[in-house]
């Protein structure tokens, strides 16, 4: 009868720790997964807040200034509105066929620089630093191309 005794209570200490053993795993899974969920929802978090690619879209106001431009030149006929639309396109394809730019209806810096409206530098040069300005990209050593 003794040894049926241990015997069970052999038995039931076995199962036991066969039961944590597996309750332990499934949680130490549980506790990973909702780690490995926590870390993507971080990363989610992170890269929504990524800064937008490609430059802005003009203002009404930037708009208006190019309608004007436009017309001026006899691309563009109406009253300027501010806002991009397709007799803009249309005006700005115009204006870029005449003056042998490509003919995209869209803003660049060289139709910018042809109505008036941008740089004397545009698509020519790479941009320079201003004067007294410091560069990570030149070393303190090197003497500045502009002074």
């Amino acid at each position: 009868m003794r040894s049926a005794l241990r015997l069970t209570t052999a038995l039931f200490l076995a199962a036991a720790l066969c039961l944590s053993a597996t309750a332990q795993t499934k949680s130490s899974s549980a506790t990973s997964k909702s780690s490995t969920g926590s870390k993507s929802h971080k990363s989610t978090k992170k890269t929504s807040r990524k800064k937008e690619k490609g430059q802005m879209a003009p203002t009404a106001e930037r708009i208006t200034e190019i309608q004007q431009a436009l017309a001026k030149d006899g691309s563009y006929s109406g009253a300027p509105s501010g806002k991009w639309d397709d007799n803009t396109v249309d005006a700005m394809k115009k204006f870029q066929t005449t003056h042998a730019l490509n003919s995209s209806g869209k803003l660049d810096a060289l139709t910018l620089e042809k109505l008036g409206l941008g740089s004397v530098t545009a698509g020519i040069a790479e941009p320079v630093a201003p004067p007294n300005s410091s560069s990570r990209l030149t070393s303190s050593s090197q003497p500045s191309a502009r002074q």
